[in-house]
């Protein structure tokens, strides 16, 4: 099993340093899920509700962002450049040391 750290800023500036497997198929919206953090996922992971938002704070490669994605972001609340969406952005070795902060609740 291959583990890599992710540290996540969570809605009251808690710093969670958390490790999360490569070798599952995750993405970040399961894995905040995972550990409890106050990410909803309401929509399960299909881009189509923003409620796993989050901002990149750290320089890492993303995948580059789909259409659903973008369009998603474009009626969400509290975007900023760096905001993704959780469930879009896969678990890999590539992302060890990822830095995000979870956007405020809608």
């Amino acid at each position: 099993m291959s583990d890599i750290t992710i540290k996540i800023k969570d809605r009251e500036g808690a710093i969670h340093e958390i490790l999360a497997p490569t070798d599952m198929a995750m993405n970040l919206m399961e894995v905040c899920k995972a550990y409890e953090l106050p990410v909803e996922g309401t929509c399960g992971g299909m881009a189509m509700c923003a409620s796993c938002q989050c901002y990149v704070l750290s320089d890492h490669k993303l995948p580059e962002m789909g259409q659903d994605e973008d369009l998603m972001l474009a009626e969400a609340f509290y975007v900023e450049d760096n905001s993704r969406l959780g469930c879009q952005i896969p678990i890999t070795p590539e992302l060890d040391g990822l830095e995000i902060e979870l956007a405020p609740e809608s």
